[in-house]
């Protein structure tokens, strides 16, 4: 059991039959009347965000959710299938699960699936992937603005702004919790 004065970022619990992981936080105690805890909360079955406000005496039971690391092997249709390192059993998930940073793993690439009592809710990318450029236009010299970007499509097919000096073959490495790149490789 947990409880809500005793929140921080990131803590899951059970509340109303959902699972909820905290994204904000903030302990508040007004002038008159009890403190309470203003929250932002996300269920992390539907990924749907609320903002919720508890009474500090509240009590809450902690949901353990699994984070296995899991290689992505391919995909057929809708079904993209992951292989557990340990047992080398293969897991299919649907495309509806994997989320937006799913566009920067390619084959063979390590991620975290996350799982709340054997279902899984969701996939985690690695925060940092290195991608080679397949397409892009020129840099022109004299194109010297500062933070000038041009778009770049990588081997996996996602766009990616880039700074001009990038030519296509080359290894950029990207922040899939942004999409955004970081630097070359």
């Amino acid at each position: 059991m947990i409880s809500a004065g005793d929140f921080r970022n990131g803590v899951t619990f059970e509340m109303d039959g959902n699972v909820v992981s905290i994204i904000e936080f903030q302990h508040v105690k007004p002038g008159k009347g009890a403190a309470f805890v203003r929250t932002k909360i996300r269920n992390v079955i539907t990924g749907a965000v609320t903002e919720k406000t508890f009474n500090p005496n509240d009590k809450y039971p902690t949901a353990y959710i699994e984070r296995k690391d899991m290689e992505y092997l391919y995909s057929d249709g809708d079904l993209y299938y992951f292989m557990d390192c340990e047992t080398y059993e293969q897991t299919p998930i649907n495309k509806s699960i994997l989320g937006d940073g799913f566009k920067f793993v390619k084959e063979n690439m390590i991620c975290k699936v996350l799982s709340y009592k054997g279902n899984v809710f969701g996939v985690e990318p690695p925060n940092f992937v290195e991608l080679q450029v397949t397409k892009t236009d020129p840099g022109f010299k004299g194109d010297t603005a500062t933070n000038v970007t041009k778009p770049a499509t990588l081997e996996t097919g996602a766009e990616v702004k880039v700074p001009l000096f990038i030519n296509e073959g080359e290894m950029i490495r990207i922040d899939t919790r942004t999409g955004e790149y970081m630097e070359r490789a």
